[in-house]
């Protein structure tokens, strides 16, 4: 047994007008300096007021956001007491968003306990906005997140069916200023969500669909949305296919690129799309025998050329080709960092990436000695061949 779950979806143009028939006393908008700086909050806190809501901003939210930014989020909801909780920005800030929600409404638990096995008993207080303005992570449509713990220099990757938006606003208007660099690192992320939810060891009919439309999208418009930030109708798809992917590895979870890129961002400082999109290709040629037929299909969907390789090593020099076209590393080494310096966190990588949530969900699950020679390959961009 399992189960699909997903946010209304309010999506296109002026999608933000929705927030307009929103129905509450108040709202605690939880953002970052960025979106203060850009004006998006006011737009938001426009609409909310326009529905008769106070509103409120808590704007505290940094990169990669912390068990202990959370706890100072979760205080404010407290005092406030909204009844609707709205995140607006990137991963990040929804990621953060959500784990201030929980708490809020269950002030009994610690962040890190947020598992899909417990139940929450969410909904008591508060109900969620989702308002993404990156075309990445996803997380404005699926119901896991990732909070960082400085102390241990660790990501847990955590999350419950019931942490999931009520309402998602999908407004290509928020993404149009993301400079080229984001872009790229966003989209590869949710080019990786995408792949990963079509052949981890849970993907399942419901979830399928979702996954190759997203595929098919991030190809055809992240390049465009890479050259021409104002291509408008390049930045719908793309936030589109972010959502769409969301959606759909949600339902049918990640897979090694993630424990890989969780464990290379936390101890690098590496952007979460930037470090899963290094080793999709890599971690695709080492499941290539387990999912040859799911990555035979993606590359037959996207009109790859097969006759001279197989599909596998097809769909791979594809990704590489998309990764260089928008400017993106493909090997570790291309990130600037030292060997010295890898090979002294080597045994924390492979530890981290062997514990992590989504190496269970992989079709083919490495063994510890297999994770460090994925590590090593990957930083010198040697091709799997084990």
């Amino acid at each position: 047994m399992w189960y699909f779950v997903s946010p209304e979806i309010v999506f296109g143009e002026d999608a933000i007008s929705h927030l307009d028939e929103i129905c509450g006393k108040r709202a605690l908008i939880v953002t970052d300096n960025n979106m203060v700086t850009m004006g998006c909050s006011e737009d938001v806190k426009k609409h909310l007021v326009n529905a008769g809501l106070e509103c409120r901003l808590f704007q505290e939210v940094e990169p990669e956001p912390s068990l202990t930014i959370v706890k100072k989020g979760a205080r404010v909801a407290r005092s406030y007491r909204p009844d609707w909780i709205v995140g607006l920005g990137g991963g990040s800030v929804l990621d953060a968003a959500k784990a201030i929600w929980v708490l809020y409404e269950r002030p009994d638990i610690r962040p890190e306990e947020i598992n899909p096995f417990d139940s929450l008993q969410l909904r008591q207080k508060a109900r969620l906005i989702t308002i993404p303005t990156t075309s990445g992570t996803g997380s404005d449509s699926n119901w896991g997140l990732v909070l960082t713990d400085k102390t241990a220099k660790r990501k847990l990757g955590l999350g419950s069916r019931e942490v999931h938006a009520d309402i998602a606003i999908v407004d290509p208007k928020f993404a149009s200023q993301m400079p080229p660099q984001l872009t790229a690192d966003t989209g590869m992320d949710a080019l990786t969500h995408a792949i990963e939810g079509y052949t981890s060891g849970w993907k399942n009919d419901f979830s399928d669909g979702l996954c190759l439309k997203a595929i098919q999208l991030v190809f055809h418009f992240l390049p465009r949305a890479y050259r021409n930030g104002d291509d408008s109708e390049a930045r719908e798809k793309m936030h589109n296919a972010a959502s769409i992917a969301g959606l759909g590895f949600g339902n049918s979870m990640a897979s090694i690129a993630h424990s890989a890129g969780h464990s290379l961002g936390a101890l690098f400082h590496i952007s979460h799309g930037r470090a899963v999109g290094i080793f999709l290709p890599y971690t695709i040629e080492f499941a290539a025998d387990v999912s040859a037929s799911n990555y035979a299909e993606i590359a037959h969907l996207l009109e790859i050329n097969t006759e001279e390789n197989n599909p596998v090593v097809s769909l791979v020099e594809a990704i590489r080709n998309l990764a260089q076209e928008i400017d993106q590393p493909i090997k570790i080494k291309d990130l600037g960092i030292s060997q010295s310096r890898f090979e002294k966190l080597l045994p924390k990588l492979v530890s981290y990436a062997d514990m992590d949530t989504q190496t269970v969900t992989a079709s083919r699950v490495p063994t510890t000695e297999e994770y460090e020679r994925l590590f090593r390959y990957a930083y010198d961009g040697k091709s799997v061949d084990f």
